[in-house]
């Protein structure tokens, strides 16, 4: 057998094996559990009882982070001339159409978030094979395809997230830095999962919200009482 780590035993002395803290008690040992020298990102883990390969109990949606994301987020807006000028004023890193789209075709895929019009849809959608697999295709339903695009842009910035649930039935997304206080990481983690609750489809039968845990980079997951949220 292995011998434990410095930081596995440390992790050990904090969390109670199998037991389910409070959201309250999980956002504050995550950062006394998280040991890198860089500024770790929070993870949250939820599964559900869902079955993704069906259409009606599928889980998609955004929610904005009362805290942010405490990331950069680089936002490239795709879009006609007019509305070039309030794209930038809304802080988008790069804005244009033609050249971007140019650049994407050549490989450059160094952004995070993609934002569009409807109406230029038409040339983005060739895209798709570059841009979904990196997850960065604009969307509808996320928000990034938009009559507004400088609405969508400050929204971004200021911490506003998509996800989605994958084939294993969790939803999986950063939801700020160790670096925010516990209250921070609380309430980040409680706007997150009440946006799923308030998603729960129809169709989908037993429990909905089967686990959650709380994690950093590298770090171990935490598991949290779903009740702690709900209440």
């Amino acid at each position: 057998m292995s011998k434990l780590t410095k930081n596995q035993k440390l992790y050990n002395a904090k969390v109670e094996t199998g037991k389910a803290y409070t959201l309250e008690e999980a956002a504050a040992l995550v950062k006394e559990i998280t040991f890198t020298k860089f500024d770790a990102s929070t993870d949250i883990d939820v599964r559900l009882g869902v079955d993704p390969r069906k259409a009606n109990q599928m889980v998609r949606g955004v929610v904005s982070l009362p805290h942010g994301t405490g990331k950069q987020v680089r936002v490239l807006v795709l879009c006609g001339p007019e509305a070039e000028a309030a794209a930038k004023e809304a802080g988008a890193d790069y804005v244009g159409l033609e050249e971007y789209i140019d650049k994407i075709k050549g490989g450059w895929t160094d952004i995070d978030v993609i934002i569009t019009q409807p109406q230029i849809m038409g040339k983005v959608g060739p895209l798709g094979r570059i841009l979904g697999p990196r997850g960065l295709m604009p969307n509808p339903k996320s928000g990034t395809v938009t009559p507004d695009v400088a609405k969508a842009v400050k929204e971004v910035k200021q911490g506003k997230i998509d996800f989605k649930v994958d084939k294993g039935g969790i939803v999986h997304t950063s939801i700020g830095k160790v670096s925010f206080s516990p209250e921070q990481i609380r309430d980040n983690a409680a706007a997150f999962i009440n946006t799923l609750i308030k998603l729960k489809p129809a169709a989908a039968k037993g429990t909905y919200i089967k686990s959650i845990y709380l994690s950093s980079t590298m770090s171990k997951g935490i598991k949290v009482d779903p009740k702690s949220i709900e209440a």
